[in-house]
Order: C-alpha cells, then structure tokens, then sequence
C-alpha cells in the first residue's frame, strides 16, 4: 500500500483546544484514480471510505476488486456503495464484485445509491448475469439528505455532465468534546459520567450540579465531498462549500482547447482549484485524470497550485487518515 504523507495535514486536523480526545478517525483509499481509459499506474474510478463501522465504496469502475486486494481491504465488509453515474469506467466493476461477494458468503443486505436509472441498471446486472450465488441488494435512486444517523449524514447534488450525475458529501455530525484540563480537577466516579457530558446533559457530583457547559466545547464534525465527471454549475460550490477535504476531478488541463473541454462536460485543474478556493476548501486532492496526463502530472499540479496551494494529486491506493 501506498501512503501519501499531505503536507500539513496533521496540523490541519488537530483539535484547538486539550482534550479528552478519542475521535473516530475518517480513512480514504484511492483506488483508482483514471479518467475513461486506464493506464498503466491509474485504475478505472473508485474510492473506498472507511467510518466507524461503516465501509463505503464510492464508485465501482473495472478492476476495483483486484484494487481492494492490493490495498488489504476485505470486500465483505462494505456495506454500501455510492454511484455517481453510470459511465462505464465508474460502473463496469459492480457484477464481479456482486459475484465475489456472492461467492465468499456476503451476508449482509448491500445498499446501493445513485442517480435516476440506477436501479434499472442494477436490474439489469442481476437479470443477464449467471452469478453463482445471488447476494441481496437493496437500490436507491437519492437528490438531497439520504443517509442521517447519530454520527454522520450523506448528501447527494446533482451535477452537470453528459450523463445523469450525482455529487456527494459525506458530513460527521458536530460533537461535544472533554476538556482535559479542567476535567482533572474533577474526580469522576465514572466514565458514564464523561459519557453524559458529551451527550450535552448535566452531571452531579457530591449533590452539585456540574453544567456540561462547564466542562465541554463544540467541536465541528469533519466534512468530505466528491466531485466526479462534471463540468462547473453550481452544485459543484454547495457540495464542498467548507470541506476538510474535497475530492475533485481534474480530467483536462485549462490549456486545452475550451470548447472541447465543455463538449466532454469534464473539469480543468484550474477550475477544481478555483472552486476549491471560493468554496473554503480546506483541502483538494484531484483525481480522474485523462491518460495523456500520464507523463505530465507535474503539469496537472502546477496549474491547479496557481491557484490554490494546499492542494495534492491521487495517486492509485493512496491512503490518507482524516
């Protein structure tokens, strides 16, 4: 596996204040990282995000499966997949999966999200294809909030490009978190009582009441996107408006002609650097980009760099933990 130390990013994360911290850490894997045509270091589009107990597969272009045993992630444990659009080089990889995870006892119930027309396509995977052992799917068509638990929200926009396209944000909901210093000076019967406290409810000690106010701050959840095949709209800046970390396709270069550019509906590095930047984008990583890059991804950087510096190149089965 390949690690990508991103510079200044433990330093981006780090919480303000002393604390009681045990956060839950956000890990992203790049696991493929081409545009429509793969080349020989760069995989059809996927990216796998891991949360908790959450295990989610965004994109599922040709080859992801093998990139999953590259990268030493169990295929069984992911529980839903999100589909951008239907594009064959972020879609061709789903009825092999379905077959190994048919194969290997997946006993789970796998959900599926994606645009209008996934769930035909689905269908259709499950009606022409012989698996030798069916695993059961459940498919989803989602605009807006689709996903709203205690500790996370998953959003979805649709996006401008040549096929019916969804963006997406994954969002972690604000926490209360222990100050350390002033906890110290409280003896606590117990770690019920902490757990109290960071649920926002008042505590007693000794029959006095101890505010959680007191002794907690807001600490705002971590916010990630995904932009993948579109050209600029205005969906693009409400996704990843004040992302820790936005995920944006870079398939061309602004050099090249512009007309083709909007005939193809794909994103420069300029532009996913200046949407970055107008967006309070903490963090940009490009990803999707055109094989004749292959050889010039200094280029890619360079240009995108102009305009907004914190800014990194995915490379296949790069790992980074937020």
């Amino acid at each position: 596996m390949i690690f990508l130390k991103l510079t200044n990013l433990k330093n981006l994360f780090k919480p303000k204040y002393p604390l009681l911290y045990m956060a839950e850490k956000i890990h992203l894997t790049f696991l493929g990282t081409s545009s429509a045509i793969p080349t020989a270091t760069r995989n059809h589009t996927s990216i796998f995000l891991r949360y908790k107990s959450e295990n989610i597969l965004i994109d599922c272009g040709e080859g992801t499966q093998r990139q999953l045993r590259k990268a030493k992630i169990n295929p069984l444990k992911i529980n839903k997949i999100l589909i951008t659009h239907l594009h064959g080089d972020h879609v061709f990889g789903l009825p092999g999966l379905f077959e190994t995870l048919g194969l290997n006892n997946y006993n789970k119930t796998l959900l599926i999200y994606g645009p209008r027309g996934i769930k035909k396509f689905i269908k259709n995977i499950i009606r022409n294809f012989i698996f030798t052992e069916k695993i059961k799917i459940q498919v989803k068509e989602v605009n807006g909030k689709f996903i709203d638990t205690e500790d996370f929200e998953i959003t979805a926009m649709k996006l401008k490009h040549n096929s019916i396209c969804n963006g997406y944000f994954f969002k972690e909901k604000n926490k209360l978190r222990i100050d350390k210093k002033k906890l110290k000076k409280l003896k606590l019967p117990g770690s019920s009582e902490i757990a109290k406290l960071k649920k926002g409810k008042n505590i007693k000690i000794n029959k006095k009441t101890i505010k959680y106010k007191d002794l907690t701050y807001p600490e705002k959840g971590r916010k990630i996107s995904f932009i993948l095949d579109t050209q600029k709209c205005q969906n693009i800046k409400k996704l990843i408006k004040d992302s820790d970390l936005a995920v944006i396709e870079s398939t061309f270069l602004d050099s090249l002609d512009k007309n083709k550019v909007k005939e193809r509906m794909h994103l420069t590095a300029r532009q996913a650097a200046e949407l970055a930047k107008s967006s309070k984008v903490k963090k940009l990583i490009l990803t999707h980009l055109s094989q004749r890059y292959e050889y010039k991804e200094k280029l890619v950087l360079k240009e995108a760099k102009k305009y907004f510096k914190k800014t990194e190149i995915a490379k296949d089965l790069m790992s980074i933990t937020i």
